[in-house]
Parts: structure tokens; C-alpha cells; sequence
């Protein structure tokens, strides 16, 4: 057998790279494999303003960098490969990828999750130009501005009205004539005086320069399509983890997630899930470092235990 770590980490988003610093400092050998670049989904955010320690916010993929570095200060190694299947159900877990076969005592899910698209021409161009994806992280960059939010369910609803706090005026556009989210939304709904629904209607297209200057609404019923200006679009349609390699092995939840609680642990000895990719109530950088804190401490106390 090949080199055999003590922790592999898949995933270098800031759950990932936090656990592998940790464990790194611990003086565990540790190797986080990613896809792309570090700092996953965050890298595409420009301006960070939600993270402490950044009086004047910082862009994502600067972040992402740092707590990279900051891992492999301590030793961790970084190696962008692919996973393409998995065996976590043994004393020793294999990872299988393009760059090679990986074996590891332990291993930290963190391949987090990836927002659901509207599909349109542009969306990936002008992301972080007027397109985003999450109301918390990127709403007070458009305050006392008109925005569009898309989609129906309670994370839309609760987007909306994070929106509607900042925002001038909010148009929540959805394809049905009714929400689907908890009636318990419906009565703040109705209070907030700027917000407008465009019912039975999708987004077409993005109008747009260098950045998002509006969207072409076309209405379901009648097929008619309207110019809505607009300073930013969010998409909240819902989410997708990408815990496809680990469906038939790791226990999920009805959404896909990986079922794991406050400790990280997942229903297999040795395997931890982190961030956006674990079942949990709130999906925020801060909460996936923290997440990625507590799987190195898990591991250094099963390590110890497995060794003795």
C-alpha cells in the first residue's frame, strides 16, 4: 500500500482547509484533495463583509488563498485531483481519483453544496455582477437599491425578507400563483411594504452590460414577457450537495445532505462531513470553519483511541 495519511480532506473550501489546519497542527498528516482552487463556493463571492476579523469585508477568493496558506504552514499538503469514487466503509478509506489512489485513516467530507441555477445565457458571467445566490452574504451591498429575488420556498421567503430590511423595493418572482413556504411567512410578508410578487412569472433573461441591469419576465399563463429594471437578481430555487460519491455508503438526508450532528460525525467510523455539505440549519463560512474545528478535534481524540 502507498502512502497512508492520517486525515484526508476532500474539499478545499474554508471547512475543509480548517480542519486540515487544525490537523495539521496537531501533527497529523493530512492532504486535501480539490477539484479546482481553494475556497469553493466563497471564492466566487467578491466582497466578503460577514467574516470576523475583516473590518473592511475581503474577497472570497483572497480568503480562500489565506486559509490555504495557512494550512499548509503547518504541514498540510494541497493536491488538485478529482475524486471519482470512494471506499469509506474500511479500517483503511480509499479514495480513487485522477491523479492516483489515496488511503487515509480518517476522512473529512467537505465537498459542500452547489445553489441551484436559473440556466440562463450570462448567469455564470455575472455572477458576483448582479447575479448572487445568497441573500446574507451579499444583500447590504444593495441598499436603498431594487432588487429581484427568485423562488417560493422558506428559503426565498427568508431571503426576501433579509432583502426587504436593505433594499428599496424587492420583486419576488415566482413561476406558481402561490408560495410553498410555512404560513408562518406570510403574515411579515404581507407587512413589508416593499416587496412586490410577480406571480405565475419566471426570469428569461438577464439584461445586462459589464453588470446585471434588469431581467425579461415572461408570465406563465399568458406568455407575455416585460422589462423589469433592476440593480441585482438573487437566485434562492434551492440547493444541490454534492455528496453523489457517498450515496450508497454515507446515511442521507431526504435533501441529499449527509446526516451528521454537532460533532461531525457521519454513520461510518472514521468519516466526518463538514460545511454546507452536513445537515444543519444554517450553511454560512463561519459555521463551516467552525464545523471544520470541531472534525480535527474528533479525529485527534479517534486517532488516539484506534492507536491505543
Amino acid at each position: 500500500m502507498e502512502k497512508v495519511y492520517d486525515v484526508l480532506v476532500l474539499g478545499g473550501g474554508p471547512a475543509g482547509y480548517t480542519a486540515a489546519m487544525y490537523a495539521a497542527r496537531a501533527c497529523l498528516q493530512v492532504a486535501v484533495l480539490e477539484r479546482l482552487a481553494a475556497g469553493g463556493q466563497m471564492a466566487l463571492t467578491h466582497q466578503v463583509d460577514n467574516y470576523p476579523g475583516f473590518d473592511e469585508g475581503v474577497d472570497g477568493f483572497d480568503l480562500g488563498m489565506r486559509m490555504q496558506k495557512g494550512a499548509e504552514r503547518f504541514g498540510a499538503e494541497t493536491v488538485y485531483a478529482d475524486v471519482q469514487s470512494v471506499k469509506l466503509n474500511q479500517e483503511i478509506k480509499e479514495l480513487q481519483t485522477d491523479q492516483g489512489t489515496f488511503y487515509g485513516r480518517t476522512v473529512i467530507v467537505a465537498t459542500g453544496a452547489n445553489p441551484r441555477k436559473l440556466g440562463l445565457p450570462m448567469e455564470q458571467e455575472l455572477t458576483g455582477r448582479g447575479v448572487h445566490y445568497c441573500a446574507a452574504c451579499d444583500g447590504m451591498f444593495y441598499r436603498g437599491k431594487t432588487v429581484v429575488l427568485v423562488g417560493g420556498g422558506n428559503s426565498a421567503v427568508a431571503d426576501a425578507l433579509t432583502l426587504a430590511r436593505v433594499a428599496k423595493k424587492v420583486i419576488l418572482v415566482h413561476r406558481r400563483d402561490t408560495l410553498r413556504a410555512s404560513k408562518i411567512y406570510h403574515e411579515p410578508l404581507e407587512r413589508a411594504e416593499n416587496l412586490e410578487f410577480r406571480w405565475n412569472s419566471e426570469v428569461a433573461s438577464l439584461l445586462h452590460d459589464d453588470r446585471v441591469e434588469g431581467v425579461v419576465l415572461r408570465n406563465k399563463v399568458t406568455g407575455e414577457s416585460e422589462n423589469i429594471p433592476c440593480d441585482g437578481v438573487f437566485v434562492s430555487i434551492g440547493r444541490t450537495p454534492a455528496t453523489e460519491l457517498f450515496a450508497n455508503q454515507l446515511e442521507l438526508d431526504e435533501a441529499g445532505y449527509i446526516v451528521a450532528g454537532e460533532s461531525t460525525e457521519t454513520n461510518l467510523p472514521g468519516v466526518y462531513a463538514v460545511g454546507d455539505v452536513r445537515t444543519k440549519a444554517v450553511r454560512q463560512i463561519v459555521t463551516a470553519t467552525a464545523d471544520g474545528a470541531v472534525a480535527a478535534h474528533e479525529i485527534e481524540e479517534y486517532l488516539a483511541v484506534a492507536v491505543a
